[in-house]
């Protein structure tokens, strides 16, 4: 008989899936869809593919969920252009669209989860000083990729990538998108490391 576990995966898979199929009616620009929910269309294949040799905690599922609608949102309004954004810019006073702020936050915020999730079950690393500094270093690895990702994207689209970079004429764009995801990092173990030990040991200990 399903439980709320087993159920929780088809949900939230078909909550993203309900999402990544809206956006893609009537998105802003459709080539900065296709970049924005390209990591979707990449993870959710091999997440069904590997869920029964290796599922994840429901903490992870819901925090990748999350991000994965971040992304489509994004998408479908190109960052800076999403309605909950200039919501955001107005109450906190802001210069900017701040929306690709939180999507860079979330960078670092989900990863973190995900790479203490599989070093602990893999016995790579035990809790401590040494998980959360590789942790970490993850993190900042996968940003720095993405921002690769981005300048070769300006590189081979020109003023096309515009809506892709999301810089809002900010010179430091590149830093600040990794002093968030950086950001992210941090928070994501010192608010939810003791929740996830806890999920961990429910799903079956470490390996």
């Amino acid at each position: 008989m399903p439980t709320a576990q087993t159920r929780l995966p088809s949900m939230l898979l078909g909550l993203v899936g309900i999402a990544l199929l809206a956006s893609a009616l009537a998105p802003y620009d459709r080539a900065t869809w296709w970049m924005e929910v390209a990591p979707v269309l990449i993870a959710a294949p091999v997440l069904v593919a590997t869920h029964r040799r290796f599922p994840l905690t429901p903490l992870l599922q819901v925090l990748i969920a999350a991000h994965a609608l971040v992304l489509i949102v994004g998408g479908a309004w190109t960052y800076a252009r999403v309605p909950f954004g200039f919501w955001l810019q107005d109450v906190l006073a802001l210069d900017r669209n701040p929306y690709d702020r939180i999507g860079h936050l979330m960078q670092g915020f989900v990863p973190a989860i995900a790479a203490r999730e599989v070093l602990l079950r893999h016995r790579v690393l035990r809790e401590g000083g040494w998980l959360f500094f590789v942790v970490t270093c993850v993190c900042l690895a996968i940003s720095a990729m993405y921002e690769l990702v981005e300048w070769a994207a300006a590189v081979a689209l020109g003023q096309g990538a515009e809506a892709f970079l999301g810089t809002q004429g900010d010179p430091w764009d590149t830093q600040s998108d990794m002093a968030m995801a950086l950001l992210g990092a941090v928070l994501a173990q010192l608010l939810l490391g003791g929740w996830h030990r806890r999920q961990l040991a429910r799903l079956g200990g470490l390996r």
